[in-house]
């Protein structure tokens, strides 16, 4: 008798979310099987990757990313253009994090100017966080979609204490929101409830689970991903069926493992192939939990995810 390779039977559709407008259009979910199951369901929009441009000098990055945006530091303009020519990025992720009282001065005006010009001036979609207290992420992110109407940007974050005032600023300027969970299905289902009975359409909305780094509890969020995907695909419930994003390059490169030098810790080798493999690591872990997209920073970490995605699809 001839082997059959045993196959999930689907119910539910992870839905289509649209970033960007025109020509810049990229569309993210549409799977009816599991993360690269393509033998069991459809797979119709591969996961991207959106490499992170800040609106300021970062501070404290090791010298294996550091000597890649250095020369653009100063102009997020040119950093977002470097990203897309020179490293490929399939969207940019806008951290706004100057907004934040506790690190820089920036009013919402100016950071819903700043990404207007981000957005005029790149030719891939525009994914946007902000920073600080929920509610000043809130007003941050009002008017950032109200400077951007109708262009699809991915705007976040919305939690149960700020959503409100989001999802209006994107209902009402045709946008997409990021909604933000602690590593909870029931928080996360509860929120995307709220949103949608707001009258945000499901289709406008992607889940940002919370992520963490290689070695730091990435199994409990792989865990948290897995049971998101399995509800949303074999329970068919309908408030689990939005894409997922995941934040992770601030999460990586964060942890002492890829920022202490080889002087110090020289049975660890190479510091910036460490980093590298730490980010790429982190990344396939949290693609084969059901990430759509992933925000990443090193472009050799991006280069090497976006050749293995290419082999598994």
């Amino acid at each position: 008798m001839e082997f059959q390779v045993p196959k999930n039977e689907y119910t539910g559709k992870i839905n289509t979310v649209k970033l960007g407008k025109g020509d810049l259009e990229v569309k993210v979910g549409g799977e009816t099987a599991l993360p690269f199951h393509t033998f069991e369901g459809e797979i119709p929009n591969k996961p991207i990757i959106a490499i992170e441009v800040y609106d300021s000098r970062p501070k404290g990055w090791p010298e294996s990313v550091d000597k890649y945006y250095r020369d653009v530091y100063d102009d997020p303009v040119k950093w977002a253009k470097k990203c897309i020519d020179e490293f490929g990025a399939e969207a940019i992720c806008l951290q706004l994090v100057s907004t934040n009282p506790d690190v820089g001065d920036m009013k919402p005006e100016e950071a819903a100017e700043l990404t207007k010009k981000v957005r005029e001036a790149i030719s891939k979609p525009l994914i946007v966080y902000g920073a600080g207290s929920l509610e000043n992420v809130a007003e941050v992110m009002k008017k950032v979609s109200e400077k951007n109407a109708d262009t699809s940007i991915l705007i976040g974050w919305a939690e149960e204490e700020n959503y409100k005032t989001i999802a209006a600023a994107a209902m009402g300027y045709n946008n997409n929101v990021i909604a933000l969970n602690p590593l909870d299905v029931n928080i996360a289902k509860q929120l995307n409830i709220l949103l949608t009975q707001l009258g945000l359409p499901p289709d406008r909305i992607v889940m940002d689970p919370s992520t963490s780094s290689l070695g730091y509890g990435i199994e409990y969020c792989y865990s948290a991903m897995e049971r998101l995907r399995i509800a949303a695909l074999l329970q068919d419930d309908k408030m689990t069926q939005m894409p997922i994003i995941c934040n992770l390059a601030p999460e990586v490169w964060k942890v002492k493992e890829v920022r202490e030098s080889e002087e110090r810790y020289p049975e660890w080798g190479d510091l910036e192939e460490r980093g590298v493999n730490w980010e790429a690591i982190s990344a396939m872990s949290m693609l084969i939990a059901g990430a759509d997209i992933l925000v990443m920073r090193h472009p050799k970490a991006v280069s090497l995810v976006k050749e293995i995605i290419k082999e598994l699809l």
